[in-house]
């Protein structure tokens, strides 16, 4: 009778990342400039690799793919906390809520495994020069992709599996702006304990092997690298380092919120707003950056439209 008694939650209220409205201000001009002026230089990133034959080896091509998954990554948080902005009550939909979550851990899950594969494909092309083009050609490339996203989605289904199972009957206010795995399980009205178990090693466990798996690996190639005294050892070492930066910016917020219990900390929300909203819209930008070949391409593609 109890059971039946209850009140199946419907939506969830986000609290949102602040209540302060100058901080809600200065969050929503941040979010718009990043939006404005970052996310078109993505997806020109990705104009560029496609367009330039120069940049055709398996580096770009990945870069292209990584540019294009952050894309898409900060389709799923960002554009819905600008419209909670400007609404008084921040509402969204069980299913909604479940359909962030998928998204959000499997384009997540994707970005995490294709640094993986751009360190295998560095590897290979700093240790191992003389069977690059035989290892990493066309096809490989598109298979490795094709793993990635496979990847990420068997990471995602299981994060859904695991919240469908759960009953959400009470309290329905997620303290955060968006749906991921540790508020929602706080709302559920059974025991979580082996759930949040399941779910720290499918996230928390996974992105910590991942990121000390891809340190080890620099680590190798930074070595050699020292060690080498080729022409192209300064673009190597830059390279390298680019990646490094990125594997820090990816995987350290993810490890500070799915590797310990589910348990609030203050700087949980300014955490998450940093990982799921700025850095996937800089990673790309940062390799640009550091990158004479896609920066002298671009400057080309720029040039030949502007004056077209």
């Amino acid at each position: 009778m109890e059971t039946r008694n209850r009140t199946v939650v419907t939506e969830f209220i986000l609290l949102g990342l602040t209540q302060s409205p100058d901080i809600q201000l200065l969050v929503f001009v941040l979010i718009l400039i990043f939006y404005l002026i970052i996310l078109p230089g993505n997806f020109l990133i990705i104009f560029t690799i496609r367009s330039d034959p120069g940049l055709s080896t398996p580096l770009y091509f990945f870069l292209g793919n990584l540019a294009f998954l952050d894309a898409s990554y900060s389709f799923i948080v960002a554009p819905r906390m600008l419209m909670d902005f400007l609404s008084e009550k921040k509402v969204i939909s069980y299913k909604g809520c479940i359909t962030q979550l998928f998204f959000l851990h499997f384009l997540g899950g994707g970005e995490g495994l294709i640094l993986v594969v751009m360190a295998i494909d560095r590897y290979i092309a700093i240790c191992r020069p003389l069977h690059y083009s035989t290892v990493m050609n066309r096809r490989a490339c598109y298979l490795l992709l094709l793993a990635l996203w496979f990847g990420g989605f068997v990471h995602s289904i299981i994060q859904v599996a695991l919240i469908l199972r759960l009953p959400f009957c009470g309290p329905n206010k997620l303290d955060n702006f968006f749906c991921d795995v540790p508020q929602v399980i706080k709302l559920a009205c059974t025991d979580t304990f082996v759930v949040e178990l399941l779910m720290v090693f499918n996230s928390g466990l996974l992105t910590l092997l991942c990121f000390l798996g891809l340190l080890v690996s620099y680590a190798v190639i930074l070595c050699h690298v020292h060690r080498s005294s080729s022409e192209g050892k300064n673009k190597a070492l830059s390279t390298c380092t680019t990646h490094v930066i990125i594997i820090f910016l990816m995987f350290g917020p993810g490890i500070f919120i799915y590797t310990r219990p589910f348990r609030a900390l203050p700087a949980d929300k300014v955490v998450s707003f940093f990982h799921t909203v700025i850095f996937p819209l800089m990673n790309p930008v940062i390799y640009t950056l550091r990158n004479q070949e896609v920066k002298s391409s671009m400057r080309k593609l720029l040039s030949r439209n502007t004056f077209c």
